[in-house]
């Protein structure tokens, strides 16, 4: 499905590469090589080429891995500058005057990633198979996340919410993650995405 004024435009295109030059080195020297294989980190990546390439398929692979943790980040995030509470937590980062302000600022990108992503399909379309690279891609980094530099427990390959899990087995800990963020996560976010494609496509 192609939205019929198609196009994505160039400011934002190159709006978009030339944030990821500035963005990429600062998190880098910040984190180090293991971030780059947070979702979200490879997703700005993603939607950088998809941008360019226009490709429904990028921007719905993106949406299936990201719409959910993205706008939990975000309600997080807002809830936490209008009430100092944290409504779900993982936004603690956002707030800590030891982290540089440069840092704090760049990692506003999950906030944009939500309308960013659903904005793009509405105008270029959805692929039903974005589901289905997301969930390979996790089979492949999720056990590399696991296995390297595991302290930094990234995308929660050892325990949810950065703390290590010891209720059962690492295997099996990992066995049930990419099985059951896969099914409750990347499909139910590709169902929602289906059928509001095809109401934006019909016009209801």
């Amino acid at each position: 499905m192609s939205h019929p004024s198609g196009r994505i435009p160039m400011w934002l295109k190159i709006g978009w590469t030339v944030w990821l030059i500035a963005w990429a080195p600062v998190y880098w020297r910040q984190y180090g090589a293991q971030n780059f294989l947070f979702f979200c980190d490879i997703g700005n990546v993603l939607i950088g080429i998809g941008l360019w390439i226009e490709s429904a398929l990028i921007f719905s692979w993106v949406a299936c891995g990201l719409l959910v943790f993205q706008t939990i980040f975000t309600i997080d995030f807002i809830g936490a500058l209008l009430t100092t509470r944290h409504i779900f937590g993982g936004t603690e980062y956002m707030f800590d005057p030891h982290l540089p302000l440069a840092v704090r600022l760049l990692s506003l990108f999950h906030v944009v990633t939500p309308p960013l992503v659903v904005w793009a399909i509405w105008r270029i379309g959805y692929d039903s198979r974005g589901w289905k690279l997301q969930t390979l891609m996790t089979w492949v980094v999720v056990p590399i996340n696991y296995f390297w530099r595991s302290q930094y427990d990234v995308n929660w390959a050892r325990g949810w919410f950065f703390h290590e899990q010891h209720m059962v087995p690492g295997w099996a800990y990992l066995v049930l993650y990419c099985t059951v963020v896969p099914l409750c996560v990347y499909f139910s976010t590709h169902v929602a995405l289906r059928w509001a494609s095809r109401r934006w496509r019909f016009g209801g």
